[in-house]
């Protein structure tokens, strides 16, 4: 019998542990807490390591545009992409460590520290942010969640979790989350303002499992204050809890 059939016929009990390795356990409960829901989330989305290759589709006013990247990843709190493809990016890098962000452009053979009102820019032309990259805490640090309900998405039952920052100065203030009952994945994101504005969604197309776990293979991330289309990001391989050397998270990875 399927994970998927059997949560049909109990109601949705989270039987994951059938599936997933990784997933905390519920205790048999029809329903997790707002928490443990999180927590299964932060512990889907973050690892010790991993090696990301991916493309980026910046859909603008003016057309398409697509860029190829390779990103090391440790943690939640140290980040280093190189941009790989069209040629004008190649050779393009960004390397974040805490809350120091830097890049470096091969153009001007430059490297440039990315902090204050900069943090509120583009990341090369897309609906991403650089405060976006500057997200260095699990989503369970950051937020106090609570179930508010259920619903479809991508033909998916989900439950909706709103999330309330804890402290001032983060940057979206909530955020409300559609979270796969079976595979512990949102595959929708709203991202809110102080004032309740509508700042950024999220909604995924297609995901796929890599060791263990559910990942998003495919995703549309929208800034909905900006008049594209909006940014797709395609996951072309990763690898989890990769071996990555310490010089990566150096800023002198930047000239290499």
């Amino acid at each position: 019998m399927t994970g998927v059939s059997l949560m049909n016929r109990t109601g949705g009990v989270l039987i994951l542990l059938m599936l997933l390795h990784w997933t905390p356990l519920l205790n048999g409960q029809q329903q997790p807490t707002a928490m443990e829901l999180l927590q299964a989330l932060d512990e889907n989305m973050v690892a010790e390591n991993r090696i990301t290759v991916s493309t980026m589709i910046i859909h603008g006013r003016r057309g398409s545009r697509s860029i190829q990247s390779k990103s090391w990843t440790q943690g939640s709190e140290k980040s280093y992409t190189e941009y790989l493809a069209p040629a004008r990016e190649r050779g393009t890098k960004m390397l974040k460590v805490g809350d120091q962000l830097w890049t470096y452009s091969p153009a001007t053979d430059r490297i440039i520290q990315i902090a204050g009102h900069m943090l509120r820019q583009s990341v090369m032309g897309s609906d991403l942010s650089y405060e976006d990259m500057m997200e260095d805490q699990t989503l369970s640090e950051m937020y106090t969640p609570e179930i508010v309900g259920s619903e479809t998405v991508e033909e998916r039952d989900c439950w909706i979790l709103e999330l309330t920052a804890k402290t001032p100065g983060i940057t979206y203030h909530s955020r409300r989350a559609w979270i796969d009952k079976e595979r512990n994945i949102a595959l929708k994101e709203t991202r809110y303002a102080a004032s309740g504005k509508l700042l950024k969604e999220a909604l995924v197309q297609e995901v796929f499992q890599v060791e263990g776990r559910w990942y998003p293979k495919r995703m549309t991330f929208k800034d909905m204050l900006s008049t594209g289309e909006g940014t797709e990001f395609i996951v072309n391989s990763i690898a989890f809890n990769a071996e990555i050397p310490d010089y990566i998270f150096t800023k002198a990875v930047l000239r290499r």
